[in-house]
């Protein structure tokens, strides 16, 4: 890449945390679409990664690997990157999506709870973004880091996730200070996009878009396009937090 922005997708490689389900792999899609070739990191989700991969594969011809790793095992993080480097020879966009998300009322907190919740939100981006940053800066690429409106203002009963995705927003920024001028870095903080896998009723489900400026319910192809902008068209933006919320944060 000659610029310090990355306006072609096409032929640039981008990796994925997360990316089995979810916001992660419409993200996937979106930036396949744009012509990028991926890196699409799961734990678990063999058989949903497995099944994005050959589909994606079978649009454009080797264009997505995957990486199955534990986000938790930091010393294991710079083999990401590397199969980046070991399959197309550059990394250009890093995409931080990974996330656990889970109550942790005070009071009944485990460590376990806080390292889990932590270490995929915040530890997990950080030394990621680090063994990343040489390649990204090699090409003028870019971060992006999937926050929360939550950040800002915690969810009730959620203080570990809450102040985890804070730190990703101050990570952020840091990095934005720490790796310019070659890497920008960004975030997006979706609003009501999905549920939480675990149960919520109907009644709290209305009362939160009931709260939300244009009463209804986002989708991840919101995310997903905005994570577009920020590594397409925002090449004179760096360490901005791009809220996707549907107007949630005026009335929380």
């Amino acid at each position: 890449m000659t610029s310090h922005n990355c306006e072609d997708l096409t032929g640039k490689v981008a990796l994925i945390t997360g990316a089995a389900h979810r916001i992660g792999a419409v993200t996937a899609r979106i930036l396949h679409e744009a012509g990028a070739n991926l890196v699409l990191h799961y734990r678990s989700s063999s058989g949903t990664a497995h099944v994005l991969r050959d589909d994606l594969n079978a649009r454009r011809a080797g264009s997505v690997v995957l990486a199955q790793a534990d986000l938790l095992d930091t010393p294991g993080l710079p083999r990401l990157v590397q199969h980046a480097m070991d399959t197309w020879g550059r990394l250009d966009v890093l995409v931080n999506n990974a996330s656990s998300f889970y109550p942790t009322p005070v009071g009944d907190v485990t460590e376990a709870q806080w390292d889990d919740l932590t270490g995929t939100n915040l530890k997990a981006p950080f030394f990621l973004s680090q063994a990343a940053a040489p390649y990204l800066a090699h090409h003028h690429g870019c971060i992006v880091n999937i926050v929360d409106i939550h950040a800002d203002r915690p969810l009730k009963s959620h203080p570990v996730y809450s102040l985890a995705k804070a730190g990703l927003v101050m990570l952020t920024k840091a990095l934005a200070r720490e790796l310019g001028p070659d890497v920008r870095v960004n975030a997006v903080a979706p609003g009501a996009i999905l549920w939480p896998e675990n149960r919520m009723d109907e009644e709290t489900k209305q009362h939160i878009l009931s709260r939300t400026a244009l009463k209804r319910q986002g989708s991840p192809e919101d995310i997903a396009k905005a994570v577009l902008f920020l590594i397409r068209d925002a090449a004179y933006t760096s360490g901005h937090v791009l809220t996707v919320d549907g107007g949630r944060s005026l009335s929380i």
